[in-house]
């Protein structure tokens, strides 16, 4: 069967996490281990232990998502389940990445935890005097209807972040930048506008620094062509070289991610099943919203989940 893992991203995670896959798995543990030691953290402690408060810190968030979501996928293989090809939303991207050959194991646990660190320090310099910068959900309205809000807000401190569903969208701030969004697109006719427990203003000009700091970093990191199809959030697109891939991650901290266009781009690659291998059930409503036939996105992030399937 045909099948394509969705690695999520920040936002779906809670304390106690992958707890099961690293209970049953001594490949998972040896993951945690390796990570333990590339990122300077005892990963266990964070991912088990650790409060809602620090779990939603940007430069923590980061390495527990990438470690739960590539435990999802060891688990999977341990059950006979192997993707022909992945995707991932936002950090999702990584653990994508790694699945498809593209980085090695050390490779992509050290470039997701300078990203993470970059992304926070140069975040808390877009907070200000009405709050902190961070992200909104924009619910019951797509995106040709928001556009005028868009064009407008951009010189406001705020910006498309991500084309989630088409009629979701994300939209990154400073802290005043999102109080005038929250207030414009009520106004535009929103049936909810919503607080995302993120730390930044992901995927927008904001963040321009620590672009431009990340992109040297990935300078010293090997990326392979991949031995799988992988779809990129920046394009929609299959990226098609390691080359390539270098560039994207570097132009995704400040590019919109698109989600619809990538979820277009699997569709028409002819999946089977859909497999959402990581915390949480927030693809599987995107594409849910995005394609409501078969097949479905189904849950893979709990051994539970995997033994089922």
């Amino acid at each position: 069967m045909k099948t394509c893992f969705l690695f999520p991203g920040q936002g779906a995670q809670f304390p106690g996490m992958a707890r099961d896959l690293y209970e049953h798995s001594s490949a998972v543990r040896e993951l945690f281990d390796t990570a333990s030691d590339i990122c300077g953290i005892h990963v266990p402690k964070l991912l088990f232990e650790a409060d809602e408060t620090e779990l939603n810190r940007t430069d923590l968030t980061q390495i527990a998502m990438a470690v739960a979501g590539t435990s999802a996928a060891i688990v999977c293989h341990e059950h006979g389940i192997d993707p022909d090809g992945v995707a991932g939303f936002s950090l999702g991207e990584y653990p994508a990445l790694h699945a498809a050959g593209i980085l090695e194991t050390k490779d992509y646990l050290y470039l997701v935890k300078r990203r993470g660190e970059l992304m926070e320090q140069y975040s808390r310099q877009c907070d200000d005097n009405t709050g902190a910068a961070g992200l909104i959900a924009v619910l019951g309205l797509n995106r040709d209807a928001a556009a005028p809000v868009l064009d407008d807000l951009g010189t406001k401190g705020a910006f498309l972040a991500n084309h989630s569903s088409p009629t979701q969208l994300v939209i990154a701030g400073s802290g005043s930048g999102l109080e005038v969004a929250e207030a414009a697109f009520a106004d535009a006719g929103a049936r909810r506008v919503v607080r995302l427990k993120v730390s930044g203003p992901f995927h927008s000009p904001l963040l321009e620094d620590a672009r431009q700091e990340f992109e040297a970093e990935l300078e010293s990191a090997h990326f392979r062509d991949p031995v799988l199809p992988v779809y990129a959030n920046v394009t929609g697109k299959r990226i098609r070289s390691g080359n390539e891939a270098k560039k994207l991650c570097a132009q995704q901290i400040v590019s919109t991610v698109e989600w619809v266009a990538e979820e277009e781009a699997i569709q028409s690659d002819g999946y089977e099943r859909i497999l959402e291998t990581g915390p949480g059930s927030v693809l599987a409503g995107l594409w849910k919203s995005f394609h409501r036939g078969e097949p479905a996105c189904l849950a893979a992030g709990t051994l539970e989940a995997i033994g089922t399937l």
